[in-house]
């Protein structure tokens, strides 16, 4: 039959019975050694007791005119008994010169001869011994008595072991007694840490708290979502490098210990991770990246600290960005194509109606109005990702009734743009500033009775919505520069347009401004505001390029080829 496996015991349990084990061990040995020392103290003692009777009953004068009379014994004993008594001690024998008993406690063993060493203090000496006369064993001092100069007899003083014992015996229920309170105390004490470690630990024994950091050090690595602790007082306890990595923090910085808002983060991301309310899926952008951001608060009986997960947002956004401009190309197709079934309705009509010539200059007037605009734009803008944005801006803009205008000085020529500049961004910058153009153009008051209509620049009709794209790469940068027709942003916006959030179209907007930022600044870009020509916003956006050894694209065109074509 197998028996079933039984979980190992506790950290917390392991360490209370080493501690238990240790504190008994101590107190035993402390318990040991109080004994012993107190026991040789006890002899100690007693001898130094039965020496100073000793000596003192040698030293007495009485002593010596008694050892003169014929019958010493009878007026030594009850002197004898007298010091045992008021000194304690078992027994005062006085004896001569041979040995021969003259006092002792009991009476029946005067005039015997004493049990015992007497070599020594014959010849002068006062010596202590421990031996087994009468009594039983004791510890007992021989010393002279001394008349003249002339040793006349001897007296021995002692005390019994068994007394010594006894002595030692109560002191150590005694020790006993503050041992095992010194035990008690310990274990209670013991105890109480151990419990409290149990609850820290959760009860886990040291190899699964061994085995749970060797998971956590392995997590905190390998998972790619960046993951944030705060203590209670908004300090790093814990981040991993996929945290490091979208904050944006150097891999040799010492992070943990320091306060969030040392850290140089934007506002609003610093702001949302020393939030006491729990976030969740906010969107928030550093220098390069976008980022969601979720928080919730741990909380144990009192506010312990944040957890914090960061996901990078910046492909996702990229691929949403062009999402949106596929959805926008789709939108200009199928009003394209539903404005080609008209004007075919339309010349097929005018067919019937024997209008051939009609037609036929119908018809080839839209063909050559979209065939120029293609042909300005794709002369213009070699790179076929920048000319197929603008040409399906172009369409939607359209749609909305904005012209969508190439600036005369437009010039990108193919392989102009290194592969480090990512295309992706390039849509970023210049997708999201045509669109805020168009819509900033597309809401100005050119129909209002006593509307002044924007002056009249190369390509489109006086007064229409209008917007004016530059796109230009020399040796040194590439300038892209979007101007509009609309109400233009006041001076005091100049910084707060570029903040995400920030929109004139009510919540849920303001992001692409942010974005555009970012791009350029993650390709160590800048992006200006300033007022346009025709009185709306002109953003202008300067991306840096590497030197190039083998020619560089010209900066300008003739002005023959510099016309500008209008959508």
């Amino acid at each position: 039959m197998r028996l079933p496996r039984t979980r190992p015991r506790s950290l917390a349990g392991q360490l209370f019975a080493m501690q238990v084990v240790l504190i008994a061990a101590v107190v035993a040995g402390c318990a040991v050694f109080a004994y012993v020392s107190g026991s040789a103290q006890a002899e100690e003692t007693a001898a130094r007791q039965v020496r100073v009777a000793a000596l003192a009953v040698a030293d007495s004068p009485s002593v010596r005119e008694a050892i003169r009379t014929p019958d010493p014994s009878a007026v030594l004993q009850p002197y004898a008994e007298r010091v045992r008594e008021d000194t304690g001690i078992a027994f005062v024998t006085i004896m001569d010169t041979e040995r021969v008993r003259w006092t002792h406690p009991d009476t029946r063993q005067i005039g015997d001869t004493f049990l015992g060493n007497t070599a020594k203090a014959l010849r002068g000496q006062t010596f202590t011994e421990t031996y087994t006369g009468t009594l039983g064993p004791s510890i007992r001092v021989v010393t002279p008595i001394r008349d003249g100069g002339r040793i006349v007899g001897l007296v021995s003083a002692g005390i019994t072991v068994d007394r010594v014992s006894s002595q030692v015996r109560d002191q150590l229920g005694a020790l006993a007694l503050a041992a095992g309170g010194a035990l008690a105390i310990g274990g209670i004490g013991t105890y109480v840490i151990n419990a409290r470690l149990r609850r820290h630990t959760h009860g886990m024994n040291a190899a699964e708290l061994s085995r749970l950091h060797d998971y956590h050090q392995a997590t905190l690595h390998a998972v790619r979502e960046g993951l944030l602790m705060l203590d209670g007082r908004r300090r790093i306890a814990l981040i991993n490098d996929a945290g490091r990595e979208l904050l944006g923090l150097e891999p040799d910085t010492e992070a943990v210990g320091r306060t969030v808002d040392e850290l140089a983060m934007p506002a609003p991301l610093t702001g949302a991770l020393l939030a006491s309310e729990a976030r969740v899926d906010e969107l928030h952008l550093t220098a390069d990246r976008v980022i969601v951001v979720n928080t919730r608060p741990v909380v144990g009986g009192e506010r312990r600290g944040t957890v914090v997960t960061l996901r990078d947002h910046t492909e996702l956004q990229a691929l949403s960005g062009e999402l949106d401009s596929e959805r926008g190309f789709t939108q200009a197709l199928r009003s394209q194509a539903h404005e080609a079934a008209n004007r075919l309705h339309t010349v097929v009509s005018l067919i019937e109606l024997g209008r051939v010539e009609e037609a036929v200059d119908f018809a080839t007037a839209e063909l050559e109005l979209a065939q120029v605009l293609t042909d300005r734009v794709v002369g213009a803008v070699e790179e076929p990702v920048l000319a197929a944005l603008l040409l399906g801006k172009a369409a939607q803009a359209n749609e909305r009734g904005v012209e969508l205008v190439l600036a005369q000085d437009s010039l990108i020529d193919d392989g102009a743009l290194p592969p480090s500049l990512a295309q992706r961004d390039l849509v970023t910058i210049l997708g999201n500033l045509i669109d805020n153009a168009v819509d900033a153009a597309s809401e100005s008051p050119e129909d209002d009775a006593g509307a002044v209509p924007a002056p009249r620049t190369a390509g489109g009709p006086a007064g229409r919505a209008r917007v004016t794209v530059t796109a230009l790469a020399d040796e040194r940068e590439l300038l892209l520069r979007v101007a509009d027709t609309g109400a233009g942003i006041g001076p005091e916006a100049a910084d707060e347009v570029f903040r995400r959030g920030w929109s004139t179209h009510g919540a849920g907007r303001g992001l692409g401004l942010a974005l555009v930022r970012q791009a350029a600044h993650r390709n160590g870009g800048t992006v200006e505001l300033d007022a346009g020509p025709d009185g709306g916003a002109r953003f202008t956006v300067r991306l840096p390029l590497p030197d190039r050894t083998n020619g560089s694209p010209s900066a300008s065109v003739s002005a023959s080829e510099s016309e500008e074509v209008t959508a």
